[in-house]
C-alpha cells in the first residue's frame, strides 16, 4: 500500500492508539488491566526512556499502530525493547500494514542501538505470528507476564 504513511505519536492520536487496541484485543480476548494502563496513559507506561508509537495513517484515517517499550535495565550495555501493542483496522488488515508498521519499529530499534526486540502474544493469531517470522522473530521460551492471553513470546537480536 503506497498510501499508507508511518508516522510517530503524539498526544492527539491517544483515542486512536487506545480504539484500534481494544478492537482487536476484546474480539480475541478481555481487556486487562496493563492493557489499560498503557492505553491510557503512553506518556508514562511506553514513551519513557526512547519508548515509542508508530501510527499508519491513509489519508487522515489512522489505521494501525505498533509500540516500543524500552525493558532494558538503566544503564546497562544490553538492552532490549518489547514490540507491543500492535494493531491494525480490520478493514485493512491483509494488505501489509502491519509489516509495515513492524519493520519501521525494528528499524527504530536499530537506529538506538537495541540489542533485543521481543514480543508476546497468543497462537490463535496465527496471520501475526507468521508476520513476525517473516520479519526474523523466533519463538524463545516464555518468562512471566502480566498477559493471561500470552502463550508464546518471540524475540529478534539485532
Amino acid at each position: 500500500m503506497n498510501d499508507v504513511s508511518i508516522i510517530p505519536y503524539s498526544p492527539e492520536y491517544q483515542p486512536d492508539f487506545k480504539r484500534l487496541n481494544i478492537d482487536w484485543i476484546s474480539h480475541y480476548f478481555t481487556v486487562e488491566p496493563h492493557d489499560l494502563e498503557q492505553l491510557d496513559q503512553p506518556e508514562t507506561y511506553i514513551l519513557p526512556n526512547n519508548g515509542q508509537i508508530l501510527l499508519a495513517r491513509i489519508g487522515d484515517k489512522i489505521v494501525g499502530c505498533v509500540a516500543m517499550v524500552n525493558t532494558g535495565i538503566p544503564d546497562q550495555e544490553e538492552t532490549s525493547f518489547e514490540l507491543a501493542k500492535m494493531a491494525v483496522s480490520p478493514d485493512t488488515q491483509g494488505k501489509g500494514i502491519g509489516k509495515k508498521l513492524c519493520v519501521a519499529a525494528i528499524d527504530y530499534a536499530r537506529q538506538l542501538g537495541v540489542k533485543t526486540v521481543w514480543l508476546e502474544s497468543n497462537r490463535i493469531l496465527t496471520p501475526a505470528l507468521t508476520m513476525y517470522a517473516s520479519v526474523g522473530f523466533r519463538e524463545v521460551p516464555s518468562v512471566p507476564t502480566p498477559y493471561s492471553r500470552a502463550d508464546i513470546r518471540m524475540e529478534m537480536m539485532l
